[in-house]
Parts: C-alpha cells; sequence; structure tokens
C-alpha cells in the first residue's frame, strides 16, 4: 500500500529527476523509525531499466493539521501519511539527532567537532530549490537533504569541513551531516551550515545594478549609475581567489603535462561540433572559437589544477554585511561525483563567473523591447565588472598569466558553448545571451 501512495506521490514532486518517464517499480530500501511519528525512507525508483534513490522523511498522524495539507502523501489505516520535511514540530528531531551523533539502523547524524547545535531553533522549508530540499532553523542554519542519492561523500560536505577546519574566510561554517551506507559507500545525505542572514543574493544584487545602468540616462556611463556593482566585482574576486588557495592547500593539488592540455583543446572541439550540428546558430562563429581552442594547443607550460568549486556562478554567493561567502561546493549538477571531486585549473571557476556576468547584463533584455538599444549598455556593464572580477582576483593571488588567459578564453567560450545548446533546448528566446560571447572582448 505505501509503495503504491508513494510511486503516485512522487512523480508529482519537482526534486523527482524522472519526470515524463513512467515508473517501472518501487521499493522501500531503508525504512528506519526516528521518533513515534517520524520515519526517514531510502526509496528505489525503477524506470526504463534504470534505478534512481530518493530520501524521505515520512510523518504520520492521526490527525493531519490544514498547514500539513499540501504535504498529505495519502492515507493508510486511518493514518494520514506526509512529507515531514514541512513539520516543524517533528524536524526538530534533526537537529536533536546532530547534536548527539545518534545512530539509528545505519542512520548515521553527526555535528562538526568543536561547534555546538542550538537544538531549540524551529525549521520552515525554502520553496525555491530544484533538486533538494532545505530546512531553515530560525535565523542560525539551514540544513539541506539532498533528495536524489549519489553514493559517496557529497563535494560540499567535504570541502566546507575541510575548509572551516583551517578556519578559512568566505565559507558558511558547517555544523553537522547526515549519513548513511549506500551501495556499501558512506553517503552524504544531508548537511547543515550557518544562515547567512542578513545577506543579499550576488545574482539579485547584479540585476538590480543592471537595472539602474538601464533606467539612468543614455549618456551617464556604467562607473556613473546608481548601484555600479563594479567596487563588488572587485571584492568578489579577491574572494574567489582566496577561496583558491585555500582549497589548494586543504586538498592535493596536481599538474596537467602539456599532451594533456592538447588533449583538452581537442575535448572543447568535439563539444563544439555536436552543438553546432544541433543549433545552426553556432555556425558562423565556429572559426573565432576554434582560434582560441588552437592558442590552447600552441601552449608550452604545464598547467596546475586542484579542487575548485565546479558551478561557480553569481547565483553560488552571498554578500554578508562584511565580506562575500561561497556556497554549494557540490560541483556542477548531474555530473558523477569522481568528475566534481576531480582536479581541474582554478581557471574553470573563474571563466563560470565571466559568463555569469554576462548573463546579468543580458537578462533583462531577453523579450526587451528596447533590447537592441540597450546591448551597448549591456556590453558596457559587463565589461565593466568582468575587469573588475579579474582585477580582485590577482589582488587576491590569484595568476592569470599570458598563457593562462588563452586557457580561460578556451573555458569560457567553451561554457558559452554549452549555455547555448542549453539555451536552445530550454529557452530559444535567450539564445543570444551566450551568443554575444563570441564577439570580441575588452576584458
Amino acid at each position: 500500500m505505501l509503495d503504491e501512495l508513494l510511486a503516485a506521490w512522487i512523480s508529482r514532486q519537482r526534486w523527482f529527476g524522472g519526470k515524463g518517464r513512467p515508473i517501472d517499480g518501487l521499493s522501500i530500501d531503508a525504512d528506519v523509525e526516528l521518533t513515534p511519528g517520524l520515519r526517514h525512507l531510502i526509496v528505489a525508483v525503477w524506470q526504463e531499466g534504470s534505478r534512481d534513490r530518493y530520501q524521505l522523511l515520512l510523518g504520520e498522524r492521526a490527525d493531519l493539521p490544514d498547514r500539513l495539507g499540501h504535504a498529505l502523501i495519502g492515507t493508510a489505516g486511518g493514518t494520514h501519511l506526509y512529507d515531514a520535511v514541512h513539520d516543524a514540530d517533528r524536524m526538530g528531531w534533526l537537529l536533536d539527532g546532530m547534536a548527539r551523533d545518534e545512530t539509528r539502523r545505519g542512520l548515521r547524524m553527526r555535528h562538526v567537532p568543536g561547534t555546538d547545535i542550538d537544538t531549540a531553533q524551529r525549521s520552515l522549508v525554502l520553496g525555491a530549490e530544484q533538486s533538494n530540499t532545505s530546512l531553515v532553523y530560525g535565523d542560525a542554519y539551514i540544513c539541506k537533504l539532498f533528495r536524489r542519492l549519489i553514493p559517496g561523500v557529497n563535494p560540499e560536505l567535504e570541502i566546507v569541513t575541510a575548509l572551516a577546519a583551517r578556519h578559512a574566510p568566505h565559507i558558511a561554517q558547517p555544523y553537522g551531516w547526515i549519513e548513511a551506507d549506500l551501495d556499501g559507500t558512506t553517503t552524504t545525505l544531508a548537511i547543515m551550515q550557518q544562515f547567512l542572514s542578513p545577506a543579499n543574493d550576488g545574482w539579485e544584487m547584479a540585476l538590480a545594478s543592471v537595472r539602474d545602468l538601464y533606467a539612468s540616462l543614455p549618456q551617464v556611463p556604467a562607473s556613473e549609475a546608481g548601484g555600479d556593482f563594479a567596487a563588488e566585482a572587485v571584492r568578489l574576486g579577491e574572494a574567489t581567489a582566496r577561496v583558491h588557495h585555500e582549497l589548494a592547500r586543504a586538498f592535493p593539488t596536481g599538474i596537467v603535462e602539456i599532451h594533456e592540455v592538447k588533449r583538452m583543446a581537442e575535448t572543447f572541439r568535439r563539444r563544439l561540433g555536436r552543438a553546432v550540428a544541433e543549433v545552426p546558430e553556432l555556425r558562423r562563429h565556429v572559426s573565432a572559437i576554434e582560434d582560441a581552442y588552437h592558442q590552447v594547443e600552441l601552449l608550452t607550460n604545464e598547467v596546475p589544477v586542484q579542487r575548485v568549486h565546479g558551478d561557480y556562478h553569481l547565483g553560488q554567493v552571498m554578500r554578508t554585511p562584511t565580506d562575500w561567502v561561497v556556497l554549494d561546493f557540490e560541483g556542477e549538477p548531474g555530473q558523477p561525483l569522481n568528475e566534481r571531486r576531480a582536479l581541474y585549473s582554478p581557471l574553470r571557476d573563474v571563466a563560470g563567473m565571466l559568463r555569469s556576468f554576462d548573463y546579468a547584463a543580458r537578462h533583462l533584455l531577453a523579450d526587451h523591447p528596447d533590447a537592441a538599444e540597450l546591448e551597448p549598455r549591456a556590453q558596457e556593464w559587463a565589461d565593466r565588472n568582468r575587469a573588475a572580477f579579474l582585477d580582485g582576483y590577482t589582488e587576491g593571488g590569484g595568476v592569470i598569466s599570458p598563457a593562462d588567459a588563452a586557457l580561460l578564453r578556451a573555458f569560457e567560450l567553451s561554457k558559452a558553448v554549452y549555455e547555448v545548446v542549453y539555451e536552445a533546448r530550454n529557452r530559444p528566446s535567450w539564445i543570444p545571451i551566450p551568443l554575444a560571447a563570441f564577439g570580441p572582448r575588452t576584458a
């Protein structure tokens, strides 16, 4: 009965990864009672011969309050079954469990050594996420539950705990985590960190700056418009360099030999070929992109590599009253854990942030009636803040030599090629945003 209720319910959840495909089967791989009326489930879902596993905190109540009606899964034997993440009366148990380092039948709750957890805080679900569920406890903690489970230690837990142990700046303090064994591998189910309040989202700050520029008189340059973002871009560049420095000290580093660098350029080229076949609008830019990739093939220096963020953009950073904080070290969504934990050039992160500045500048132009008139202003804003970020990165200790500049440009164009394909599949009217990357650049 529970299997059938879950199969009907799970397909409607936005964190479910198999939307649009029939569920061939569902089984409960683990069922642990945490406290009366609260169970932790690991559910296996089979679709088209493949299996994905998800975690669920299952609540049980004889009478379901109206405030939990939206979380109802179904009724069995007179008991209401519901998604208990929405029940603040039950979710305090997660804080208790982590604070006490409790273990229940293989489900292990742990706190970061040297930290104290205030178990009196009440939870509230954040509603914006697509693939995970985050609970905010008062103004103290945010606990991210990984709904779709990937066997292994999540890179975010690995990185933030290592950096916190070094008292590194620019990260949110970790407080605890939940883990279990999946396929014989220790697997991260949740991580709890400091909740940054008050703080501002980097993407929203950048968009506010762009709006101010678009609303100002045409003759006012970006440097004189209200809400100029360049000073913040410098500080963000400095913070990025310091995070890279701490990552290089906390984890192993390596060197990519020159023949492997050339192989990297060939990988970029193959991706470009597949993208052009799917999005013909790219064809007129192939020559310029190929030239950038060829500059990488001409490099004669080895390339230092290390642990990096892996999915770095303005939406992954928060501005607190004192500084920038970097979040979400999980790596690129959808990639295998071994790839997300691999060593890369830190220029990959730098390129990701440069692309984010371009998106911030042009995001508001999509479907805008005055897009052609505002395009030069968008280019001006992007160039100004890209240059400011790079200045901050070097001031913070990051290295971008002339040889690095060629590799950075290739990383950036490869990212833009990926974006073109993504927009063609999902938001065709946004294709001009990444296409603009293939024109001349001043930064």
